[in-house]
């Protein structure tokens, strides 16, 4: 044969392969649109079968290999999450970045768009938020003024980074900032996540706030939610809306209704052999029974999803997981492992990055074992959720920590005396040493008037608020159950001397949303 004539049939043989596997990845990316992972690793088992497994590219053109690496990438990620396989979500993204570099070659801007999206889905798993959402950012800056569909793919993760990290205003600010880009799409799988993520936002902030007319609003986004997700066959998605609907009717009282509802997510989740959303199901269980009381039975359930999830490397629904549990057994009178549970949370939480999963852990402690643990322990990790949940904005958590912090400051002023915290198995085998509380400092003598007695403790609270707070009046103003504004104007009239304990005021730093 020919030297024309064997060039001629390898290139005919690579166009054949490549063919076949941009085809397989096409029938793969629609199936995993519907949720349907097992489905489409099937349609890609002749480039790849199973996690960990290196995809056979060789004899693939360029645009083929990046193809089949992006598609084993993320089915990595959603099939590890389904069966928790540890060390999937680091597999995944090997897989994706690597396509993206490939995509980056070819100069397939919306392809790297993609790509980039999907690794950050998978930091997202693993609850490294700020990566994720510098990786959302870098997605965006590829398209530059490209409309398409992997904007809006942006937009609704962005908007799931914000909910995340408890910036809940943020986040409906960005759903209703994008709600008429997604109206306008013809892409009903990715409708119905974008209208699931909204109501879950406007449940949140509508229970924080009492907002009825956000928790019906939320009710009518979920009926949306599923209506698409019942239209392109997504039971994965619909079971999460499911999930969701249940914990709404927990928070209001419906438990019948709450009942229904997760009896039908953990029905579809079992069906699909997704046991890492089962677990998430029975960590909602396990809330809604703290609800009504029946701690034993959720002590149950909270172990049985932990024990499932630590299979896995989704580690904020682990910390998550372990802060109910804690509570469960905080609520039964064991405290030791409560605390020890608690603590476990916020290590994990902490490996992870996600300072708001660790607040919130450490919040809980604080208000679970307030009577159990040493005042100096209080304050360690009340300073420590006070830290990491600065920035939240959620109402409910900002009220519990003025509530704490309340209790706490009473707490000193009625000891007036200062502890220095002992070791704690906190983070990751460290202590979290926090600064030994103020001591207060004695009231003037008798002679004094009531007027100037008063006026001299007022000035020791806030003082002691302020140094607690870092000098922040933000958190001092709510550690004293008072507005910032009312504590800058007590700070500005009688108290001018406290002034210099004041943080200066940051700038904030503006949304990456609006695009155009």
């Amino acid at each position: 044969m020919k030297l024309d004539s064997i060039l001629t049939t390898k290139n005919d043989t690579t166009f054949s392969l490549s063919m076949r596997a941009q085809t397989a990845c096409a029938r793969a990316k629609a199936l995993e649109e519907t949720s349907d992972y097992e489905d489409a690793r099937e349609a890609l088992s002749e480039f790849w079968q199973r996690i960990g497994q290196r995809p056979r590219i060789e004899g693939l053109d360029e645009i083929g290999r990046a193809e089949v690496l992006l598609r084993a990438g993320t089915l990595s990620g959603w099939l590890g999450s389904a069966r928790q396989i540890p060390g999937a979500q680091e597999i995944a993204k090997d897989l994706i970045s690597e396509s993206a570099g490939a995509f980056e070659k070819l100069g397939l801007v919306e392809r790297v768009a993609e790509a980039r999206i999907d690794l950050a889905i998978c930091y997202w798993r693993e609850g490294a938020f700020d990566e994720a959402r510098v990786t959302l950012e870098d997605a965006v800056r590829q398209l530059g003024h490209l409309e398409s569909e992997q904007r809006l793919r942006a937009l609704l993760n962005i908007a799931i980074m914000e909910k995340v990290s408890q910036r809940y205003e943020d986040a409906l600010k960005t759903h209703r900032e994008a709600a008429p880009l997604f109206e306008a799409s013809s892409n009903n799988a990715l409708k119905g996540k974008f209208y699931n993520e909204y109501a879950n936002v406007l449940k949140t902030v509508g229970l924080a706030q009492k907002r009825d007319d956000y928790i019906d609003q939320a009710l009518v986004e979920y009926s949306a939610a599923s209506f698409y997700f019942e239209q392109t066959g997504n039971s994965r998605f619909l079971a999460r809306v499911e999930n969701n609907l249940g914990l709404l009717f927990i928070h209001l009282g419906r438990v019948s209704d709450a009942q229904v509802h997760l009896d039908r997510a953990r029905a579809l989740f079992t069906s699909l052999k997704d046991k890492g959303s089962a677990a998430g199901v029975d960590d909602t269980r396990a809330r809604g029974l703290i609800a009504q009381g029946q701690f034993s039975e959720a002590e149950k359930m909270a172990r049985a999803a932990v024990r499932v999830l630590e299979e896995g490397d989704e580690l904020s629904l682990l910390a998550e997981a372990l802060t109910t549990y804690g509570t469960t057994l905080a609520r039964l009178g064991n405290s030791s492992k409560a605390r020890a549970t608690f603590e476990k949370a916020i290590r994990v939480a902490h490996q992870a990055g996600d300072s708001g999963s660790g607040g919130v852990a450490a919040l809980s402690m604080v208000e679970e074992l307030a009577t159990h643990l040493p005042l100096s322990d209080l304050h360690t990790y009340y300073r420590m959720a006070d830290s990491e949940l600065a920035t939240s904005q959620r109402a409910d958590i900002q009220l519990r920590l003025g509530k704490c912090a309340r209790r706490l400051l009473a707490t000193d002023w009625s000891s007036g005396s200062s502890q220095t915290a002992p070791v704690a198995s906190g983070t990751n085998g460290h202590s979290p040493v926090a600064d030994d509380p103020i001591d207060p400092e004695p009231l003037p003598t008798t002679s004094a008037s009531l007027e100037e007695q008063v006026l001299h403790y007022e000035g020791n609270l806030i003082r002691q608020a302020l140094e607690t707070a870092d000098g922040s009046v933000t958190r001092a103003a709510r550690m004293l159950g008072v507005t910032h504004q009312g504590l800058a104007f007590i700070l500005n009239g009688r108290h001018k001397s406290l002034l210099a304990a004041r943080k200066p005021v940051k700038r904030r730093r503006r949304s990456i949303i609006r695009f155009h």
